[in-house]
């Protein structure tokens, strides 16, 4: 059965499915929207906004042979492409990802995998977005707020900067930090009153199961008549998994990265347009099953870090690996909750 389910929030019995944001000014939508802007939002006629935790569904765990989009070699090889690209002034930060994929079987249940995810890598952002008609099979565990709304009031929490621990945290992480805050309110302030966006906390450390990030938080009271594809022409694809400036790291990240992004590195979450509220997450910590041209059907999930001048290759390989080695150990069997 569709549904889509937000911590205790819990939506089911759907009525409309839209590719777009157009006409979202009434009802509870669940939104996913791929990296590439391909957006899709479901609205949902029942909800349950006191939920009971989801009821324990089995996942075998998977055999561990993951494929990446780009390997140890080629990522590295991006790295440094981009380290050039700083140097010749084209670019200041690109995010550098890869997607990794498992062969799943047809009878695979995400619910499964979701349930195990929300015991062994509790997220703010959790979600499930299970909507076979509208092509949606999404398992995210996202520590990041892309943007939440409430009333007029519009916030961003981006994430630049992770490590193991916050003592291994590096002058680089805060720098990038930084630059990405600058970018998120340069992207606000199109949409916002001018004057109200502020940055309310800075580089702010926030632990999660096996890493610690950096977090800000800046946010800003939306203009009068402000709609949905307004805020997202302004702010869509999140400033964290791009780069600065958003049009040259754009171009980089579809120079060097091998295929689409999909829903990883898009905005998972939900739009209450009866109440002005919205919580949508980076889709960040992310699964979601497809079927490839031949009807094979895979598991992806996505991973990456932020490339600057003064990042090593071989550290940045090992973020990524820092970043998937929890998620992939829940879903291969190889960490237990």
């Amino acid at each position: 059965m569709s549904h889509a389910r937000f911590g205790s929030l819990l939506a089911r019995e759907v009525v409309d499915v839209r590719h777009d944001l157009e006409g979202m000014d009434r009802g509870f939508w669940a939104v996913v929207a791929d990296f590439e802007g391909r957006v899709t939002a479901v609205r949902f006629a029942d909800v349950d906004r006191d939920a009971s935790p989801a009821t324990p569904a089995p996942w075998a765990p998977l055999d561990r042979r993951w494929h990446s989009t780009l390997d140890h070699a080629a990522y590295l090889a991006g790295v440094r492409e981009v380290r050039r690209r700083v140097a010749e002034g084209e670019v200041y930060q690109v995010n550098l990802c890869r997607v990794l994929s498992h062969r799943l079987d047809e009878a695979a249940d995400l619910d499964g995998l979701a349930v195990l995810l929300a015991e062994g890598n509790p997220a703010p952002h959790a979600a499930r977005v299970h909507v076979p008609e509208a092509g949606l099979d999404v398992v995210s565990a996202s520590p990041e707020a892309f943007l939440v709304r409430d009333g007029g009031r519009l916030e961003s929490r981006p994430i630049k900067g992770t490590a193991p621990v916050l003592r291994e945290m590096l002058a680089k992480d805060y720098a990038e930090n930084v630059m990405i805050v600058d970018l998120v309110r340069n992207d606000l302030q199109q949409v916002c009153r001018p004057g109200s966006v502020r940055v309310d906390h800075l580089c702010a450390p926030e632990e999660h199961p096996g890493l610690v990030h950096l977090v800000s938080t800046v946010s800003g009271e939306l203009l009068p008549g402000t709609t949905w594809p307004d805020v997202f022409a302004a702010t869509f694809p999140p400033g964290s998994v791009s780069g600065a400036p958003k049009s040259s790291a754009l171009r980089a990240i579809t120079d060097l990265e091998r295929g689409p992004r999909g829903p990883y590195c898009g905005a998972v979450g939900w739009v209450d347009a009866d109440h002005d509220r919205a919580e949508l997450a980076v889709g960040i910590r992310t699964f979601w099953a497809e079927h490839d041209d031949d009807g094979a059907r895979w598991l992806r999930f996505g991973t990456g870090a932020g490339i600057t001048w003064g990042s090593d290759a071989q550290g940045e390989w090992e973020e990524t690996e820092l970043k998937a080695v929890r998620l992939i150990g829940l879903a291969s069997g190889r960490v237990q909750p």
